[in-house]
C-alpha cells in the first residue's frame, strides 16, 4: 500500500470516528443540514473506502447477531407506530453500521485504536480551546450558531447552551460536545487509548503523558458523576483482567468467584448508601429526572412488550409517543438515559436479547482476547500486550454507560460496539496476537527513496 494511500484511509477513519464522537459540535457549528453534509461525507468515504481496500468477505468471521439486531430494525418499520420516523432511524443505524464495518474490514485493529486516539485528541484538544474561549471571550453561556429551539430573550435552560462558560471556576465543562457527560466518556476513552498507547510503546513517552494528562484534566472539569462511575467500573475490569492473565487459564476460577462476589457486594453497598451516595455526587433523589424518564419508557413498552414500537435509534420529538415524553424543567429529552429500555420500547423483548446477544458475545471474545496469551502460527505463546486490554475496556465503559444514557445506540456508542463486536470475531480466527504499532519515525529521519535502511 503506498503512503498516499495510507494516509488517507488514517486522515478518513480519524475524521469518521471525530464525527460519531462529536456530532452534536457539527450540529452546533453547522446545523442539521450542515451535519447531514458532514454524515454523507463520512458515508461516501465508507463506500470509497470499501471499494478501494476490496477487504476480503469470510462469513465465519461475521458476528450474526449484528445481522439479525439490523434485520429486525428494519423489519420493524411493517408494524411501527411511525413508520416514517423508523425508515428514518433504520437508515441512519445501517449507515452507523455499515461505517464501523468498513472500518473493521479495512483496517487492522491497532491501526483502529491509533485513529480513535486521533479522534479523541481532537475532541479533547478543540472542547478545551473551546471553553478557555468562551471563558476569555464571552465570559458566559454561548448558544449554538443554529439553535433547533426558539430565542425570545427570556432566560432558558442552561441544557440548550453549546457551553455555561465555567472553565474559570473549575467546571463543570461541556467542550465541543456540548454536554459534560459526553465529553466525560470520551476523555475516559482518551485514558484507555492513551494509556494502552503508553504502555505498549506505541506513541513517544512525552507525547503518550501529555495527552493522558490533557485527559485527566478534562475529566476532572466534567464533573460528570455518571462517568466517574463508570470510569471506576472500567479500573475495576482491568485489575480483574490482569489478575487473570497472572494467574493462568487453570487457575482463574478464584478469579471469577471473587468477581460474582464483588458485584453481589457493589450490589448490596449500592442500595445501603444510595442516599448517601446521591449526596456526594450531588444527584437528587430522581437522578436528574431519571427516574421519571425510566417509568415512563417502561410504561410504553409494557404496551408492546414483545416487538416494541418500532426502531427510531434516536428519538424524533415531531410523533407520538415521544412528543412530551421525556420533559423535565423545559427541556425536551430524546433518549430513555438507558439503552436496554430503550430497546426494549423500540423493539420489544425480541429486540433485547438480539441486542443483548451482541452486547454479550462482544464482551465474552473481548474478555478472552485481554487475559488468554497470544499464540503465533506455530502454537508457541508471545507475551501479553496492551493493546489486547483496549477492547475490553473501551466496551466494558460502554456497557457502564448504557445504563444511565443510551448513547450506545447510536453514533460512537454504536459504531464502537459494532467496531468490537466485529473485530473481535474476525480475532478469533486468527493467530496475530495485536501488538501494538512501531513509534512513527520522524519524516526528518526517514531515509530517502531507494536507499538502505
Amino acid at each position: 500500500m503506498s503512503i498516499d494511500r495510507r494516509r488517507w484511509i488514517t486522515a478518513y477513519a480519524t475524521f469518521a470516528l471525530f464525527t460519531v464522537l462529536a456530532g452534536q459540535f457539527w450540529r452546533n457549528l453547522l446545523g442539521w443540514w450542515g451535519f447531514g453534509i458532514i454524515a454523507a461525507v463520512v458515508l461516501i468515504g465508507a463506500i470509497a473506502l470499501v471499494v478501494q481496500v476490496r477487504p476480503t468477505w469470510i462469513w465465519r468471521r461475521v458476528p450474526k447477531s449484528t445481522l439479525v439486531f439490523v434485520l429486525l430494525a428494519t423489519a420493524s418499520i411493517a408494524w411501527s407506530f411511525y413508520p416514517g420516523a423508523s425508515a428514518l432511524g433504520v437508515a441512519i443505524t445501517l449507515a452507523t453500521t455499515f461505517t464501523a464495518v468498513a472500518l473493521v474490514l479495512c483496517l487492522n485493529w491497532t491501526q483502529i485504536v491509533r485513529c480513535l486516539g486521533g479522534a479523541l485528541k481532537w475532541v479533547l484538544g478543540l472542547s478545551l480551546a473551546f471553553e478557555l474561549w468562551v471563558a476569555i471571550f464571552v465570559g458566559g453561556p454561548v448558544l449554538p450558531n443554529f439553535p433547533d429551539f426558539e430565542v425570545t430573550g427570556e432566560k432558558l435552560p442552561m441544557a440548550f447552551y453549546w457551553s455555561r462558560g465555567l472553565l474559570f471556576d473549575g467546571g463543570p465543562i461541556e467542550g465541543i460536545v456540548a454536554s459534560r457527560n459526553l465529553l466525560a466518556m470520551a476523555a475516559l476513552l482518551g485514558l484507555i487509548v492513551f494509556g494502552a498507547m503508553l504502555a505498549a510503546g506505541s506513541v513517544r513517552r512525552a507525547s503518550g503523558i501529555t495527552w493522558i494528562v490533557v485527559a485527566g484534566v478534562v475529566f476532572a472539569l466534567t464533573r460528570s458523576a455518571t462517568v466517574i462511575l463508570v470510569a471506576v467500573i472500567v479500573l475495576v475490569a482491568l485489575g480483574f483482567a490482569l489478575w487473570a492473565r497472572r494467574v493462568g487459564p487453570d487457575r482463574r476460577r478464584g478469579v471469577y468467584w471473587t468477581a460474582g462476589a464483588a458485584l453481589v457486594t457493589s450490589v448490596a453497598l449500592l442500595i445501603g448508601l444510595w442516599d448517601r451516595l446521591l449526596d456526594l455526587f450531588g444527584k437528587s433523589e430522581d437522578l436528574t429526572g431519571r427516574f421519571d424518564i425510566w417509568n415512563s419508557v417502561i410504561g410504553l413498552a409494557s404496551e408492546r412488550p414483545w416487538f416494541g414500537w418500532g426502531w427510531v435509534g434516536y428519538w424524533v420529538p415531531w410523533v407520538e409517543p415521544f412528543e412530551g415524553l421525556a420533559v423535565r424543567k423545559g427541556v425536551t429529552y430524546l433518549q430513555a438515559h438507558n439503552a436496554w429500555l430503550d430497546v426494549w420500547m423500540q423493539l420489544g423483548i425480541i429486540g433485547v436479547i438480539a441486542f443483548a446477544s451482541i452486547v454479550i458475545g462482544a464482551l465474552w471474545r473481548s474478555w478472552f482476547l485481554a487475559v488468554d496469551r497470544p499464540m503465533d502460527a506455530a502454537g508457541r505463546p508471545l507475551p501479553h500486550s496492551a493493546a489486547a486490554l483496549v477492547p475490553l475496556l473501551l466496551l466494558v465503559a460502554l456497557i457502564g454507560q448504557s445504563f444511565a444514557e443510551s448513547r450506545l445506540l447510536i453514533e460512537s456508542g454504536w459504531l464502537l460496539l459494532i467496531a468490537i463486536a466485529w473485530s473481535t470475531k474476525r480475532r478469533q480466527w486468527e493467530h496475530e496476537p495485536l501488538p501494538a504499532e512501531p513509534v512513527p519515525v520522524p519524516a526528518s529521519r526517514m531515509p530517502p527513496p531507494g536507499v538502505a535502511r
